[in-house]
């Protein structure tokens, strides 16, 4: 399993959506005051678009297959929150058309503490 979701997670990175892109351009190299994001980061048995693992916050970008997926993404959410992460999600079009928006949520969140227990250092998650 684990060696699938490295696979999975490699892919994702090499077919990233539009929006997917653009965000990226903007958390990567430490580029939003200096917090560090990781892309389709595995966590436990889940992938995860983009983590900034030292402020324990997941930044998931929704398509419209996740219209059609919506009790799936909320126990996913609920057990990415159950290992100490905040978890913000985002539909792609929302990242298209409202870049600012969204990235004033994140720095909002990264400058919020966490309501839930910092996440398991790197070595101790599953």
């Amino acid at each position: 399993m684990k060696r699938l979701n490295v696979d999975r997670a490699r892919s994702l990175r090499v077919d990233q959506t539009d929006a997917e892109q653009l965000l990226w351009h903007h958390l990567r190299s430490r580029r939003l005051q200096g917090w560090k994001f990781r892309r389709q980061h595995e966590i436990g048995r889940y992938i995860a678009d983009f983590v900034c693992p030292d402020a324990g916050l997941i930044v998931e970008l929704d398509g419209g297959q996740h219209g059609e997926q919506v009790i799936y993404d909320e126990l996913r959410t609920l057990e990415l929150e159950a290992m100490g992460y905040r978890v913000l999600r985002f539909w792609n079009n929302d990242v298209l058309k409202n870049l600012d928006g969204v990235i004033e949520m994140i720095l909002e969140a990264l400058a919020s503490p966490a309501p839930h227990p910092n996440p398991l250092p790197e070595g101790e998650r599953e």
